[in-house]
C-alpha cells in the first residue's frame, strides 16, 4: 500500500502495466478457487484471516498454484501492512530492514506487519535464521512460499 500520494501514483501507474496475468488474480477469498477446506465460509484459515488473527504459516505448492495470490488476498483482508521480499534477490540485509521496519511500525502506530517470502527454500539456514527475532517478538507474521518441501528447505 501506498504511503503518500506520490506512492498511490506510482502504484496506479504500475497496476494498468501489469501483465494480464497480473490483473486477473483473485482478489477476494471469495474468488479463490480451491481449498475451499481452509478459505471457504466458516474455515479455520478463513476464520484466522478474517479476524486478522492469522499467524506465521508457510505455503507449499508447484509453480503457479496460487501461493503468491493467496499471501496477496491475505493482505487484502487484514490491518497489516504487507511487506514483500524474494529469496532470490533478498539476503540478510533485506530481512533485518524489514524487522525493523516492522518494530517501528507496531511501536508507533500498532500496526503489524505481513512478510510476504518467496522462494523462502532458497535461503541458507542463516538467512533464515535473521527473520527469527521479528517473528517470535510478533513484529512480523510470515507468510513464506515454497516449491520445496519446508520438511527440508525450511529450518525448524
Amino acid at each position: 500500500m501506498a504511503d503518500d500520494l506520490f506512492g498511490a501514483a506510482r502504484e496506479e501507474q504500475l497496476s494498468r502495466r501489469a501483465p494480464l496475468a497480473d490483473r486477473l488474480r483473485p482478489r477476494t477469498l471469495d474468488d479463490v478457487v480451491g481449498q475451499d477446506h481452509l478459505i471457504g465460509p466458516g474455515k479455520p484459515l478463513r476464520v484466522l484471516i478474517e479476524a486478522d488473527r492469522l499467524s506465521s504459516v508457510v505455503l507449499w505448492g508447484p509453480p503457479g498454484t496460487g501461493k503468491t495470490t493467496l499471501a496477496k488476498v491475505i493482505a487484502g483482508h487484514t490491518a497489516k501492512a504487507f511487506e514483500t521480499l524474494s529469496a532470490v534477490t533478498a539476503g540478510v540485509k533485506d530481512v533485518r530492514e524489514v524487522v525493523a521496519r516492522a518494530e517501528q511500525r507496531l511501536g508507533e502506530r500498532g500496526q503489524g506487519t505481513i512478510l510476504f517470502l518467496d522462494e523462502i527454500h532458497r535461503f541458507n539456514k542463516a538467512q533464515q535464521d535473521a527473520l527469527l527475532p521479528g517473528v517470535e517478538n510478533g513484529w512480523v507474521v510470515l507468510i513464506a512460499a515454497t516449491t520445496e518441501n519446508p520438511s527440508f528447505s525450511v529450518i525448524s
